[in-house]
């Protein structure tokens, strides 16, 4: 299920976590559509590492598309994926049912510049059941184009 965040309530079903990184946002974006990157701290959520993903929307070159790059990814989703894609293409890293909706949800959020809540329940390719929730959430230099994308999962 993929909720784009428009209204708060939506965020009634999440995890406690999830709805303090949704609120630790937007007190950071203040009156603006998203926060600069400048403006999260993890620091100030230590207990959220594991969990977190920071992902950079590389621009699209005349020879392809927008592309994403993983720039931090915590303990536990490296663990999910038996691997550390830190420094990866998401195409070469997703964490999802399949690269394309990994990508189809980051594209999502690029265009539309609104977070996006997500259960996920799948096989990953070490047959282990996955079972979690995260929320995407924009980041923006100019406060108008996405620049990179803070995500928060953990298991349910």
């Amino acid at each position: 299920m993929v909720l784009d965040i428009t209204d708060v309530s939506l965020l009634k079903a999440a995890s406690k976590p999830v709805r303090e990184i949704y609120t630790y946002w937007q007190t950071r974006r203040g009156d603006r559509p998203m926060p600069r990157r400048a403006d999260f701290d993890p620091i100030d959520l230590p207990h959220h590492m594991p969990g977190l993903l920071l992902i950079d929307v590389l621009p699209a070159t005349p020879s392809g598309p927008i592309r994403y790059r993983y720039r931090v990814v915590g303990n536990w989703e490296v663990d999910a994926r038996g691997h550390n894609p830190t420094g990866k293409l998401v195409d070469d890293g997703f964490h999802a049912q399949s690269k394309e909706y990994a990508l189809a949800a980051y594209d999502r959020v690029r265009a539309s510049g609104v977070p996006m809540y997500n259960l996920l329940d799948f096989v990953n390719d070490r047959n282990l059941r996955i079972q979690e929730q995260s929320i995407m959430l924009p980041f923006s230099e100019d406060g108008e184009t996405v620049s990179q994308l803070l995500v928060y999962s953990e298991p349910m």
